[in-house]
């Protein structure tokens, strides 16, 4: 893998099936698609293949939705996405062949339309052909979504005035990697776990694109930044969410009309409180929404793994990627692995792939004894075949006095020092709070446990020794013993120089 590859953390993904239901029932989909079966007996279409006035209000009817005043768009939709899947197919008429497009009348018929050979997929197809059309529609609407809003012009048009294009201020490269950025972080906030099926406020959103990570109390031009791009994002929302990319409760209409002297929208500069923020948009990603987001992630080059990507893979790229995964994650993957293995072939793949001196070796280890306690206990020759091994007979004996097994020969003293070592090197990189926290803890007990430690453990024949005992200095709460713990550091680096 490229060292300069984006990667994103893992997700667990909806099985296809399930998506695949999700998406024939997501309402633009599912609306094409009785639009095609409708056209059976031929549909004349313009110019674009989109419908006639007699056509589209038939058609209109035929959904359902005549008595709506937004029916006839959201048919015209509706056909649109028929159009651009293959749900339906458009043969233009020999007649027109030879026709100037601008010399035909506006309801003028040059093709007809019947249902396209994509339409048998939704119903004999597989889930993955269903889904395949599905992202493809989803591409169009995302293309939609990011388009310019035209009903300036239209009024421009409408009193008689010139055709002015210069005066959209649209920039097509910026709104896409604007919205490509938001749903990127909707993605990453389920990958983390941290919202996988919470909504989260359109302001926050707006503000983890515009606000600088290292700005403490957004500027006035900043909250104007990220006022605007919350309305750009409802506008966008409102858009996405009938394809299923997103579950969206818009921005209160009241709000929006909410202007200031300067007839621009309100902004709220000050904290929501809790009644507050769902009447300024709440959005969350589906899980066809992650689905796609992931897929279109993959096509752009970024290695962004789902749960259950390493069940057919050596254990050296589970152990290797496992140290990287959220905690529940980590089990999840751990566990489609192991059960496509026996427990004693699983135990052995495991304890080989352990091995090594590495700077990655100590984080190996943690996550191989992680995954090893999930192992059935028919594992338990390979465990005492390990129990003489340097690297692995610490953790060996742990899992075999876990499970209350006889037999355990006492390690040694160094043996017990380099496990020591061993375990917190493998969570010196730990940055959430919880994990620092048991870190300390785990520094503050191992001298109550062990007398002299300071005095012994710098001899430990462990590439992490000197950088685990400098940490200890820095951890331990007792001045006393952190100072030791830096005299440890040093005499290790001191004894490594030899």
């Amino acid at each position: 893998m490229s060292a300069d590859r984006p990667t994103m953390p893992p997700v667990r993904l909806t099985p296809e099936a399930e998506l695949a239901r999700d998406a024939l029932s997501s309402p633009l989909l599912a609306r094409a698609a009785k639009l095609a079966r409708w056209s059976g007996s031929g549909v004349p279409v313009g110019v674009g293949g989109e419908l006639l006035e007699q056509s589209l209000a038939a058609a209109t009817e035929h959904l359902g939705l005549a008595g709506d005043e937004d029916g006839p768009a959201y048919t015209a939709e509706a056909w649109q996405l028929a159009v651009d899947t293959g749900l339906v197919e458009i043969e233009e008429d020999e007649d027109e062949d030879e026709a100037d497009a601008d010399d035909l009348p506006d309801d003028a018929a040059v093709g007809t339309a019947t249902p396209g050979e994509e339409l048998a997929l939704l119903t004999s197809g597989s889930p993955q052909d269903v889904l395949d059309i599905w992202l493809g529609g989803m591409e169009t609407v995302l293309a939609d979504a990011v388009a310019p809003d035209l009903s300036d012009l239209a009024d421009q048009l409408a009193e008689g005035g010139d055709l002015d294009l210069d005066s959209i201020d649209w920039n097509p490269e910026e709104e896409a990697e604007l919205l490509d950025g938001i749903l990127g972080n909707l993605y990453l906030l389920n990958a983390l776990g941290e919202a996988p099926d919470q909504d989260v406020p359109l302001p926050a959103l707006a503000a983890s694109m515009i606000v600088p990570d290292d700005m403490d109390e957004p500027t006035d031009e900043i909250l104007e930044e990220v006022s605007a791009a919350m309305m750009r994002l409802d506008d966008q929302f409102r858009v996405l969410e009938p394809i299923g990319l997103v579950a969206y409760r818009p921005v209160d209409e009241a709000l929006i009309e909410e202007l200031d002297e300067d007839g621009e929208t309100v902004s709220a500069a000050e904290p929501l409180q809790d009644e507050d923020v769902a009447r300024y948009g709440l959005v969350r990603l589906t899980p066809l929404g992650v689905w796609a987001v992931r897929a279109r992630m993959l096509d752009a080059g970024v290695d962004a793994p789902a749960v259950g990507d390493l069940a057919d893979k050596g254990a050296d790229l589970l152990l290797e990627a496992l140290p990287d995964y959220p905690e529940s994650l980590a089990q999840t993957e751990a566990e489609q692995w192991l059960a496509a293995r026996t427990p004693l072939d699983a135990a052995r793949e495991l304890l080989a792939a352990a091995r090594g001196d590495d700077e990655r070796g100590p984080l190996r280890r943690l996550a191989a004894q992680q995954a090893l306690s999930l192992v059935a206990p028919e594992a338990e020759p390979a465990l005492r075949e390990v129990l003489d091994d340097r690297h692995l007979g610490g953790l060996a004996r742990v899992w075999l006095a876990e499970r209350g097994l006889p037999g355990i020969p006492e390690p040694s003293q160094d043996m017990v020092f380099w496990l020591t070592v061993d375990t917190i090197a493998a969570q010196l990189g730990a940055t959430d709070d919880e994990a620092a926290a048991e870190l300390t803890e785990l520094v503050g007990g191992l001298t109550e446990q062990h007398s002299g430690f300071f005095e012994e453990v710098w001899r430990v024949d462990h590439p992490a020794t000197a950088e685990v005992l400098e940490a200890m200095g820095q951890l331990h709460p007792d001045k006393k013993a952190a100072k030791e713990a830096r005299k440890a550091a040093f005499k290790a680096r001191s004894r490594r120089s030899d």
